[in-house]
């Protein structure tokens, strides 16, 4: 074993494979962007196949290969499944899925690995009973979750190697010019989708509206993709905001969100121009209606707003007090029908948004985010993929990402939910280290990071009550009682990457 620098064991063949968190990361100095095979389209070639079978057959999709999906229709999802049914009738085995995200509704996905039909998974989260099955030590080799940008990095430089990728079209022309903006299932920006059509050896698009040539605008072009197949519903709009954006009357969620926007405005960062990113539950959106309060009575506006998008944004945009939206997503079906009509409104891949070893990502424009946390712990630590028992249900996304190259983080939750504390001694899996995170923001007050002695000095005279971190762990402990460690076994189902490649921590079968 080899212990990271937030105090995890890694196997040491792990560490050989990827290195450990604190290291060098193997990407940090040059190196070669990955080279995917180009199959060309001839002179009359027609890309537009009879059927989702056809398509697959004429990849050449084989045993043993890697296949990808985009999670831009969440819970409304309907293509992983299709594919990964057709592929299971065609007898085709060993595959590694690569999806950006994997949620509730790819529940099928289990019967695929017990029939070998599924061996290896990437991603950036499993929910629900997929991650339960995985906890329980359903496959014989571990799961490897990254952020986005991380796995953004992971394709760009062949880490991983995507074979075919099968991308949900909301519309698309009969030679493979896509949009998310229009069709039968608006899901609005494509970002997951576009890296992994740039990268793959092949690429399918699946489509329930197909339209005349050229489908403008393009988000993902002609260039990139190698069939095309119309079916009846790649996927169900409503599905897109199913648990995630949600605008809150808990008391509890309003305190929360007032500190955190008292932070926010009380930080130096709280200036003309500046740009911010808010997640996507009650109190995230809270934070965005406060703040909007705060910009009108300061004549203040921001430059952009990034990330995953919100209807929350749109409206401030739309109002004048957001200059530009940056979208590598969209949480609501509002913002999907923003990127189509607002042309400040910019639709961005997942590389632009977040990779940390490219040329440049949007995040490092960052001045503040708000993330949420499942822990934090008492070196600031943040989990937010493992439950109270150990069980995975949940996705990094860009957590670790916006973290670090922000300038100001806030992590909000609640001090405990329900009889389970949320800041504890140490966090059951490490996702964020301590040292990305500034600002935890609870319901009875903050925490502010010890090693950012510049905050610590300017919110002295702030008036927002102030806790160390020790003392929030007490003070949720006095509630709920210590929590009972976690009996974990000795098989290792999930490995933590972090966003430059190395290893952060490892996930065992509960």
């Amino acid at each position: 074993m080899v212990k990271n620098t937030v105090g995890r064991d890694i196997p040491q063949h792990i560490v050989d494979q990827y290195g450990a968190y604190g290291e060098e990361s193997k990407y940090s100095t040059q190196y070669e962007e990955t080279i995917r095979k180009i199959n060309p389209i001839k002179l009359g070639d027609d890309k537009l196949v009879d059927s989702l079978r056809e398509a697959i057959e004429k990849t050449g999709l084989k045993d043993g290969m890697t296949i990808s999906f985009h999670h831009h229709f969440r819970e409304g999802d309907y293509v992983l499944n299709m594919v990964m049914d057709e592929i299971a009738a065609m007898g085709i085995k060993d595959l590694t899925i690569a999806p950006s995200s994997i949620a509730n509704v790819h529940e099928p996905l289990i019967e695929h690995i017990k029939n070998g039909v599924v061996t290896n998974i990437t991603s950036s989260g499993l929910r629900d009973k997929v991650g339960a099955a995985v906890s329980d030590g359903i496959m014989e080799n571990p799961v490897v979750l990254r952020s986005h940008g991380g796995r953004a990095q992971a394709i760009a430089s062949g880490e991983i190697k995507i074979d075919v990728a099968f991308i949900g079209a909301p519309s698309s022309d009969a030679y493979g010019n896509i949009n998310g903006t229009k069709g039968k299932a608006i899901c609005g920006s494509l970002g997951y989708a576009k890296v992994d059509a740039r990268y793959a050896d092949n690429v399918v698009a699946i489509t329930d509206s197909l339209m005349p040539y050229p489908n403008t605008p393009i988000s993902i072009p002609q260039t990139d993709v190698d069939y095309v197949v119309e079916v009846d519903a790649i996927g169900d709009p409503s599905g897109i905001a199913k648990g995630a954006t949600r605008f809150t009357q808990n008391p509890k969620e309003l305190v929360i969100a007032k500190y955190a926007n008292q932070v926010i405005t009380n930080s130096p960062y709280f200036k003309d121009k500046f740009s911010f990113q808010t997640g996507t539950g009650g109190a995230s959106l809270a934070v965005s209606r406060y703040l909007r309060e705060d910009m009108i009575k300061e004549n203040i506006t921001a430059s952009f707003a990034l990330g995953g998008i919100t209807n929350a944004m749109v409206e401030l945009h739309e109002e004048g007090l957001v200059d530009k939206l940056i979208d590598v997503q969209d949480f609501d079906a509002p913002s999907g029908e923003s990127l189509g009509r607002n042309p400040e409104h910019t639709e961005i891949d997942a590389i632009f948004y977040a990779s940390p070893l490219f040329k440049g990502a949007a995040i490092n424009q960052l001045d503040v985010c708000i993330l949420s946390a499942l822990e934090i712990d008492t070196e600031f630590n943040v989990n937010v993929v493992t439950g109270s028992d150990g069980v995975i249900r949940g996705a990094i996304g860009g957590h670790p990402d916006t973290a670090s190259a922000s300038k100001m983080s806030l992590v909000i939750s609640p001090l405990v939910r329900g009889r389970i504390p949320t800041v504890v001694e140490q966090v059951n899996t490490v996702i964020t280290p301590g040292s990305s995170v500034d600002v935890v923001v609870t319901e009875i007050g903050i925490a502010i990071n010890p090693q950012r002695r510049d905050l610590v000095e300017h919110f002295k005279n702030v008036d927002i009550p102030q806790f160390t971190i020790e003392e929030l762990k007490e003070k949720a402990y006095a509630i709920v009682g210590t929590p009972q460690p976690i009996e974990y076994g000795e098989k290792d189902v999930a490995l933590i990457q972090y966003r430059d490649g190395t290893m952060i921590d490892v996930v065992r079968n509960v």
